[in-house]
């Protein structure tokens, strides 16, 4: 089935059809349009209980009782290969919030220890001795150390034991391959529409997310079941959703009910919620981000 979106944003075969097969409004980010009340802010106030049951929560994006001081350039270096797995991220990164959500959702928090640094201070020695590529995320296990956040999510889905994150069939496989590999494209687009490149690739690309997602039929995420696309994609929509929100007063589920309803149940995802950055620093990092890039 193909999602029926815009060739310029969905570059991939089944992904790239014609407009006319969007049954949703095309237009849905432009500005001054009417922004309806997004669940997204009471959606911060849902968190899953431990039998997969909703309760009633504020869910702190940073809880820092249950983070670990960020390792940095005067912290002593880390005793490589002696056995441990290890995680390496940073809180900001989105790239490495999909590693994290996946190890959490697997509950490996006793298995794979995880090691934040910070990013502006890094030491030396993580690209001396740990990542020659010095970037986030990494995982040490087995004597090696591999990056590139989309391999590490399915490497840990297969290498370890806990609820499996893979397609349950072979259309659903197909499926995911095509989402994984739309994930560069589509934060592309959306990026393009915020730096004033291209006002309606983001829109577009919103559609693409909105028809993927009403493909199955018996769960509210691309697969029906939580998979490794979810993970693949909540990071970069968290942070869309809210800057899009912000500097734009643009709500991106606005017209868009199967996205609304994808981030509702995203938030009933601990494993999830317990990786979520600080809506005002993603927003605040966004601005400072575009006013240097503003500058001559």
């Amino acid at each position: 089935m193909s999602l029926g979106v815009r060739v310029s944003v969905c570059s991939y075969p089944s992904l790239a059809l014609s407009s006319r097969d969007v049954s949703l409004p095309s237009s849905s980010l432009y500005f001054g349009r009417k922004i309806h009340r997004s669940s997204f802010d009471t959606d911060l106030k849902l968190r899953c209980k431990s039998n997969g049951t909703r309760r009633t929560k504020p869910v702190l994006a940073v809880i820092n009782s249950s983070r670990v001081p960020e390792i940095d350039s005067s912290s002593e270096p880390i005793q490589v290969f002696d056995g441990s797995t290890r995680l390496y991220i940073s809180y900001s990164c989105p790239f490495a919030q999909r590693a994290w959500i996946a190890r959490n959702y697997k509950g490996l928090q006793d298995k794979i220890e995880l090691v934040p640094i910070d990013l502006k201070n890094r030491p030396a020695w993580y690209k001396e001795k740990v990542y020659p590529a010095n970037k986030v995320p990494a995982l040490e296990h087995n004597n090696r150390v591999m990056g590139e956040s989309l391999d590490l999510i399915k490497y840990i889905d297969t290498n370890f034991k806990g609820p499996s994150l893979a397609p349950t069939s072979v259309e659903k496989e197909a499926f995911a391959d095509e989402l994984i590999s739309y994930t560069d494209s589509f934060s592309k687009a959306v990026r393009s529409t915020l730096s004033g490149a291209d006002s309606d690739a983001a829109d577009a690309a919103f559609d693409c997310i909105e028809q993927a997602l009403s493909k199955f039929k018996q769960g509210p995420f691309f697969l029906d079941l939580f998979s490794l696309v979810d993970i693949a994609y909540i990071p970069f929509i968290e942070r869309f959703h809210l800057i899009f929100k912000d500097v734009m007063n643009v709500d991106i589920t606005s017209g868009r009910p199967n996205l609304a309803l994808w981030i509702e149940e995203m938030n009933t995802i601990e494993a999830y919620t317990e990786t979520r950055q600080d809506p005002q620093e993603i927003v605040e990092r966004h601005k400072k981000r575009a006013q240097a890039e503003a500058r001559p």
